[in-house]
């Protein structure tokens, strides 16, 4: 079944239209240059799931990069909504896209003037149900996160072919996922996902000068910690850190949470998901469902 896509270019208004008649024009600075940012939400019963927080990234990376979101931030929210229904989704992945837009060769971002916006929902499955149950088992990739210096993590930009190539080196190492270590071989982030562990009964995750992006799962989990009156800590990790862990699990809008088992052979605690990964991951899902 053919999805409908919401496009909107410049001012002009933006419209629904069919997957295959979506066009993005091969000189957009997106597509030559990655010039553009994006954000990943989840609707679970078709309640929008913690929409402002991703509107607000949204236009923090646009305001970061010098890009003029074409709309409102309520006209973004009816947008979203409005391609839900259309496309008769509930439960759905969603994604935003804004690019620079179309303009002529070359870097200057000035000669573009009509961003372009694209609102996608469709399904999703980061993992098999059965990954939840049993864990996952990763890797550390040698490919390094990017410099926050040379570009912020924060901002969620259209530039991932670093997190790219280390996913290449996770599937070529038989794995689903790749842990990212920083310029200064701290532990940041996998791939796609914020990684936390557990020591000693201590919820830990790398901090923000560790060079993450700070996902929104990330923090609906240390919300969830606290009201569970777990002790989370954002610090920084080395690897050896997470070897010795009790627990590891990773949080992303499309993994939800999900357990580590194994990272570059070595076993974490028992082997198993912990007991405070899997309480956290049955609250999160009492969460979504019950439309907060």
């Amino acid at each position: 079944m053919s999805l409908l896509i919401y496009m909107k270019h410049g001012r002009r208004k933006g419209s629904l239209v069919p997957e295959d008649e979506a066009r993005i024009s091969v000189f957009d600075h997106g597509v030559l240059y990655g010039d553009g940012i994006f954000e990943g939400i989840r609707a679970y019963n078709g309640k929008v799931f913690r929409v402002d927080e991703h509107i607000e990234r949204l236009w923090d990376s646009a305001k970061a990069v010098y890009l003029d979101i074409p709309m409102a931030k309520d006209e973004m929210k009816k947008a979203i909504q409005e391609t839900l229904k259309a496309n008769n989704l509930k439960d759905s992945y969603i994604r935003l896209i804004v690019t620079r837009g179309k303009g002529p060769m070359g870097l200057d971002p000035s000669k573009c003037v009509d961003p372009c916006v694209v609102v996608i929902t469709t399904t999703i499955a980061m993992y098999p149900e059965e990954q939840y149950r049993k864990g996952l088992e990763i890797i550390t990739a040698t490919t390094l996160r990017n410099h926050p210096a040379a570009l912020d993590p924060r901002i969620k930009s259209l530039n991932y072919l670093n997190n790219i190539l280390a996913k290449i080196e996770a599937e070529n190492a038989g794995v689903l996922e790749a842990i990212m270590l920083n310029t200064e071989g701290l532990v940041a982030e996998c791939t796609g996902d914020n990684l936390f562990v557990v020591v000693d009964g201590v919820l830990c995750t790398p901090t923000g000068v560790s060079g993450i992006l700070k996902g929104v799962t990330r923090g609906v989990v240390m919300e969830l910690a606290q009201k569970l009156r777990i002790d989370v800590r954002e610090v920084c990790l080395s690897r050896y850190d997470v070897y010795t862990a009790d627990e590891c699990f990773l949080t992303g809008t499309g993994a939800e949470i999900i357990a580590v088992v194994k990272v570059d052979g070595r076993p974490i605690g028992n082997g198993k998901p912990g007991t405070i990964t899997m309480k956290l991951l049955r609250e999160f899902r009492k969460l979504t469902k019950s439309g907060k």
